[in-house]
């Protein structure tokens, strides 16, 4: 082997090694520390013990606000999953022009900053309840709602890669044999968009159980707290100890999710490729 390729390949693993610490070394200190008796992170680490999950299950208030915070993001992420989905369909299916500009249109609360986003949502209700008068507040319902807005141009930016793959006479083969478009839609498109559909899933799920601004700013005047408002109005005074136990079970559980899924996928793919 060449001495260029030997300083090449050595600078691509110092790189790598270098990247996977920054990303993985804080998650690897949480997790640690999760089992330590310490005090802080970072000090002595003392006994090893479990007392900081039995703490997080006697911790009324964060045990709430992470059920609220499931709750959001479950049913966010599933509405956003649907409406994402038949709008990449929708849009795929547009003419060039009126697709380019509907398309750039969806990816608006992407690229806009999150707090202009949430004070419009903030604005929006005040003006609905106070201006029109409106049987309408702050609400669970109302944040649920806001994370589907902010989610749903996700999932069109994962479908839509998935849509252009697809052969599209196997819908006008499907209609053409007599079944109704929407027939056509629910059992030839979308089991070939499933894969697609589960990773814009995963990701608005992500979204809104990392999301803190939009949250925050609409849930503060009725005290809807989440994991990350938690931790917020937490960090006035110190931060409980039990979170690190939560945030590996929540690491934990992502993992897992995602090695089974890839191990599912990879079984897919080769099972397709024998036949």
């Amino acid at each position: 082997m060449k001495k260029s390729s030997v300083v090449s390949l050595a600078l691509k693993w110092t790189i790598l090694i270098i990247v996977m610490l920054a990303i993985y070394l804080p998650l690897a200190v949480i997790i640690i520390y999760s089992f330590s008796s310490a005090k802080s992170v970072g000090g002595n680490f003392g006994n090893l013990t479990l007392s900081l999950y039995s703490k997080l299950f006697e911790d009324a208030e964060l045990l709430d606000a992470t059920k609220n915070t499931l709750l959001i993001g479950l049913v966010s992420s599933v509405l956003a999953t649907l409406l994402g989905t038949t709008a990449a369909i929708g849009i795929h299916y547009m003419r060039r022009k009126s697709r380019a500009i509907v398309d750039a249109s969806s990816q608006i609360t992407i690229v806009n900053t999150e707090i202009v986003t949430a004070m419009g949502f903030y604005s929006l209700m005040l003006f609905l309840r106070d201006t029109l008068q409106l049987p309408v507040n702050f609400s669970m319902f109302y944040l649920i709602i806001a994370h589907t807005v902010i989610s749903t141009p996700y999932v069109i930016l994962t479908v839509s890669p998935r849509l252009k793959q697809l052969n599209p006479n196997l819908l006008e083969a499907s209609m053409d044999l007599g079944a109704s478009p929407m027939r056509s839609l629910i059992t030839v498109m979308l089991p070939q968009l499933a894969g697609a559909m589960i990773s814009g899933f995963a990701l608005a799920f992500t979204l809104s159980l990392d999301d803190f601004v939009i949250t925050h700013v609409n849930s503060y005047s009725v005290g809807i707290g989440t994991i990350s408002t938690y931790v917020y109005t937490k960090m006035k005074h110190n931060i409980p100890n039990q979170i690190r136990a939560l945030s590996t079970i929540i690491f934990t559980v992502v993992l897992i999710v995602l090695v089974i899924y890839n191990i599912v996928k990879n079984k897919k793919a080769k099972q397709q490729s024998l036949h």
